[in-house]
């Protein structure tokens, strides 16, 4: 298969994870023997000299910074390259690239579904857009990376979803840190939606323990003043690795406030025995995987007229009880106690990666077909297949991998 990814992150270099989902389906495709390319935004610092192919990533890379532009870079590498199908991720707030994929690969679109406030349709929508949404509608598939989100997308787009996990966690063993004597409270990608305000008065109270942040897409200016203010709080740089930063992790707080996913990060960290403090929005409760430290929060339901200076929609934030936060920190105190969580994270993440399958998304292509497509003898996605075919084809997908 032929197999070409849009969005409009920056996959030079890879944020996000979204992104970093994108890129281990794109390398697993590649290993199978299949064609990949990706047309895709840039990091404004980068930008310089990253207009045409580039890297890192498992295939040629178009990493455009303008997006006028970047919709006519989609256009011509869907004629030149003749993709079997366009992967659309939803990191495409003004809809274009779906629009152009649609247009030029008319029957061959496959949304990959990973961020609400991107999607064009849904109360979680920042930018809401009836046409975009009949696009998604009218894809030939939809793919969402948990239950939850399927669930959603089914109850407002009135179209059903895969559910793919991407296999981003790596192939194990994970390591245990066990770092209740000399770990820090850790947040990742602080910022207003993901619930800094939280964090920060969590920090403020409890001055005698360490706390630490790695800054991410969503990090401001004002965000990172507000941080360094604080003492006990240390700013840690970003890694190329995630155990880099997850060594230094005694608990992970993820405060967010506004509709995830998922929570990738949440899985990674309980892998390896760290503790998730995390809010009940979207996606967290089933990341969680029945763990304890789910705390309520008052999600964002409105965001001002304004945007902050990384081009993100400034959320209304209601405050929040505090309570909550503090005595889960003051539990996880008590070394048992930490241990029990510790333990149970660990087993709960284990059993959730082992049943994985990383040659799902080529199986789930293979058996789609074009949207469109009058032929009644093949069936239109992977999930309408009996489980003994489905096993099936994935167990030849893998002798077809393995032979020489």
């Amino acid at each position: 298969m032929r197999i070409l990814l849009t969005a409009n992150a920056s996959y030079v270099p890879p944020r996000g994870g979204a992104t970093r989902s994108n890129l281990v389906w794109l390398d697993h495709l590649t290993r199978a023997g299949h064609q990949c390319s990706i047309v895709c935004g840039v990091e404004r610092a980068s930008a310089a000299g990253r207009s045409g192919a580039a890297g890192p990533a498992p295939c040629p890379t178009f990493a455009v910074e303008e997006p006028s532009r970047r919709v006519h870079v989609l256009r011509r590498q869907i004629r030149e390259f003749q993709p079997d199908w366009v992967l659309v991720s939803s990191e495409d707030l003004g809809h274009a690239l779906l629009r152009e994929a649609h247009h030029s690969a008319p029957g061959r679109v496959v949304y990959l579904a990973h961020t609400p406030q991107f999607y064009p349709f849904g109360p979680a929508s920042w930018n809401p857009d009836r046409h975009a949404a009949g696009l998604v509608a009218a894809s030939a598939g939809i793919v969402a990376i948990g239950r939850h989100m399927a669930d959603y997308i089914g109850r407002e787009l009135g179209r059903p979803a895969a559910v793919i996990h991407p296999p981003i966690y790596g192939p194990g063993p994970f390591p245990n840190y066990d770092n209740f004597e000399r770990g820090l409270i850790a947040m990742i990608n602080p910022c207003a939606v993901k619930g800094i305000s939280i964090f920060l008065r969590v920090a403020e109270r409890l001055r005698e323990l360490p706390f630490g942040v790695v800054p991410g897409w969503g990090t401001t200016a004002e965000d990172r003043r507000a941080l360094e203010r604080l003492p006990n709080v240390r700013l840690l740089p970003n890694a190329r690795s995630i155990d880099e930063v997850l060594a230094h992790m005694r608990v992970l707080l993820m405060p967010s406030l506004w509709y995830e996913g998922f929570g990738l990060i949440v899985v990674e960290a309980m892998l390896r025995g760290i503790p998730v403090v995390a809010s009940d929005s979207g996606g967290l409760v089933e990341a969680k995987r029945g763990t304890g430290y789910v705390i309520p929060v008052r999600t964002i339901e409105r965001y001002h007229a304004a945007f902050d200076e990384r081009a993100m929609p400034q959320p209304v934030i209601e405050e929040s009880p505090l309570a909550p936060w503090l005595e889960a920190i003051e539990l996880l105190a008590d070394r048992e106690a930490y241990r029990r969580e510790s333990a149970a994270s660990r087993q709960a993440a284990g059993r959730f990666v082992a049943g994985l399958d990383a040659g799902l998304m080529e199986a789930y292509l293979r058996a789609l077909r074009p949207a469109g497509d009058p032929a009644e003898d093949r069936p239109a996605t992977i999930e309408s297949l009996s489980p003994e075919k489905r096993a099936l084809l994935l167990e030849r997908l893998r002798k077809r991998r393995m032979a020489p």
